[in-house]
């Protein structure tokens, strides 16, 4: 446990969600922002709204992992930023 950084444990026991194992891991940037929704709109322990819940533990995730996020993975996951603004009803360029 000592070897865990704080990121990993965030990530995989958020006190707001309840996230599908695994989930940054998708290669579908529409399966993601699915994914995060539905853990969103699941969770009665979150303190924001659905979306902003879902976008935030995304974008934390995105930022967690710097640089050491190879490029092709953050295109996948800036692409389920869209996604997730899209199933909101949100513009979904920023």
């Amino acid at each position: 446990m000592a070897s865990r950084k704080w990121s990993q444990e965030v990530t995989e026991h958020s006190d707001a969600l309840d996230l599908e194992e695994n989930v940054f891991e998708n290669d579908d940037p529409a399966t993601i922002a699915r994914s995060l929704k539905a853990s969103a709109e699941r969770s009665r322990r979150r303190k924001a709204e659905p979306y902003r819940s879902a976008m935030s533990m995304l974008t934390f995730y995105i930022n967690r992992a710097g640089n050491n996020l190879p490029q092709r993975r953050k295109r996948v996951l800036e692409e389920a930023k869209v996604e997730l603004r899209k199933l909101y009803g949100r513009d979904p360029r920023p």
